[in-house]
């Protein structure tokens, strides 16, 4: 019998506290207009009352819709030294303005002891008082035993204490966390059990869930574990991101409820969409992928020479545990790699082109995507400049401009004072030859000014045109600043927005192409629309 799960994400608040893991306000939007068309179940998007952006995140997606997922404020039982009318954090909490508020408390007496430094009566106290103050405030109200396991292991009484207050305070969920990450399995499984019987003792009809950290590589393994045991909500991150060794991996938690455990939610009905929201979260955080992740990876479904190649062909089961399309992914011959052409039909349909499935332009756009992809390009944050490559090769994309040449000079005339830039730009609109020269804060900065000043007379509605996020990654660190780098650009005017992507061994040329590409898209997207009315 198909059992229903809840998948909650926590990327944006437990994801970000990974080493070199950062987001923008306008990466968190993204990311999250992204989980709720996956069809995420909860979005964490932070701790508004320890965190500036994270208010301000809270306050920009008030404007915002989401189809599917839910929204949720993180944060903390109120200080002990605070009444709940007047502590911060939970007045933070409500001001976020969001459907679900889930926070934490200690199960753990260790920390009541050492880290709130009150009493074990205290805690209780304020796990309930906390809980039953944002109540009346949220559609759903859940609650973090935060260290339960460690807790549970030390003492048990009292760690089973705290779900019972909490439980009185309104919670909808109590997710038994295993914070420090170090329980295995076989630790795990009698724990729960042991929870459930306590729920059925008091009689409470209260869903449980589950949230794991990496520290013993065992986050999927409990997760699945302790869902297999009837849970009901899993909580974790894509691609695993999060404090010291992650978080649990959504994106091998999901493809296992979808594909070998018969569960359903919005995401599991949605997984072929996996892993395009695995490698857009990795570009926005500009992190490499990880190639060899389950499921996800680039290598995942790849095959090198030999009797596995030869058996892959004739049957695919002989070597891999799931058809990779299921989860949006490709398998890769890696001598021969035939791979891309389901791929390249799948966004063709999602950009609104036609082309059939035996059509040699097909092939073609594979051809040119492989060697892009070998040059060090990806698309999975740059969609418009895959769109546009695809129209190229079915040459019905027009050539708004082209290019004659163009160059950008930096200057430092005394070391106290910023560099100055200026660039200069030679274009060709219609037969008619422009040049025009702009200052900038920097080269690149200099170049979008001079080319939106040589092109505005042609193309007035590049007024609407804003370029809102501009990304720099090092693909080969061995030839130190010598080595190549991809740019991804975020643009956006006031109907839709898009990403763009350059890659060069000079990063003024690899801006310029994505830049390119950006305008480009824009002029397309308007003569579109153009047509229609």
């Amino acid at each position: 019998m198909t059992r229903q799960v809840q998948i909650y994400d926590t990327t944006l608040r437990d994801g970000t506290q990974a080493e070199n893991f950062n987001l923008s306000v306008n990466d968190k939007m993204r990311i999250s207009h992204q989980l709720d068309t996956f069809g995420i179940d909860f979005i964490e998007g932070g701790w508004p009352g320890s965190n500036p952006q994270a208010v301000e995140f809270f306050k920009a997606m008030q404007g915002q819709t989401l189809k599917h997922a839910r929204l949720s404020a993180f944060g903390s039982t109120r200080m002990f030294a605070n009444p709940v009318e007047k502590d911060g954090n939970l007045q933070a909490l409500i001001d976020a303005k969001t459907p679900v508020i889930t926070i934490f408390g200690k199960s753990w007496d260790i920390h009541v002891f050492d880290a709130l430094r009150i009493t074990l009566e205290d805690n209780l106290l304020i796990i309930e008082e906390s809980l039953r103050y944002l109540r009346p405030h949220v559609e759903s109200l859940f609650y973090d035993a935060e260290h339960f396991f460690d807790g549970f292991k030390k003492n048990p009484e009292y760690a089973l204490i705290t779900l019972g207050k909490a439980i009185d305070g309104g919670a909808d969920c109590l997710i038994l966390c295993d914070t420090n990450g170090g329980m295995l399995p076989q630790e795990v499984q009698p724990i729960v059990e042991r929870v459930q019987l306590f729920m059925q003792e008091r009689g409470t009809i209260v869903d449980l869930g589950i949230h794991a950290h990496n520290d013993s590589e065992t986050a999927v393994a409990n997760s699945l574990l302790a869902l297999s045991l009837g849970v009901r909500q899993v909580q974790g991150t894509m691609n695993g991101y999060g404090e010291r060794c992650g978080n649990a991996n959504l994106t091998s938690i999901i493809p296992a409820l979808a594909l070998k455990m018969d569960c359903d939610c919005e995401s599991v009905r949605n997984v072929s969409q996996l892993s395009e929201t695995s490698r857009l979260v990795d570009e926005l955080a500009n992190l490499p992928s990880n190639k060899y992740q389950p499921y996800v990876g680039r290598s995942a479904f790849a095959h090198k020479g030999g009797i596995h190649v030869s058996a892959v062909k004739r049957n695919p089961l002989t070597y891999e545990h799931i058809e990779p399309e299921k989860v949006g992914n490709i398998r890769r011959i890696l001598i021969s790699d035939q791979s891309g052409k389901s791929n390249v039909l799948h966004k063709a349909k999602k950009f609104g082109i036609n082309l059939e499935d035996d059509s040699p332009v097909v092939a073609a756009i594979v051809r040119e995507l492989k060697e892009l992809e070998n040059q060090g390009f990806q698309y999975e944050g740059a969609e418009a400049s895959f769109e546009l490559l695809m129209r190229r090769a079915l040459g019905s994309q027009r050539n708004y401009f082209q290019l004659k040449g163009f160059r950008a000079i930096n200057s430092k005339c005394s070391m106290d004072m910023p560099p100055e830039t200026e660039a200069t730009v030679r274009l060709e609109v219609g037969g008619e030859e422009v040049h025009t020269a702009a200052l900038g804060n920097g080269p690149v900065n200099a170049l979008d000014q001079a080319l939106r000043k040589a092109l505005i007379q042609f193309y007035p509605n590049l007024e609407e045109l804003d370029l809102i996020d501009y990304k720099v990654r090092v693909l080969s660190g061995e030839h130190g600043t010598g080595a190549k780098v991809r740019v991804l650009i975020e643009s956006r005017d006031q109907h839709e927005q898009w990403g763009t992507v350059g890659v060069s061994l000079n990063i003024i040329d690899a801006s310029w192409q994505a830049l390119v590409d950006s305008i480009n898209y824009k002029l397309m997207r308007d003569e579109q629309k153009q047509a229609i009315q």
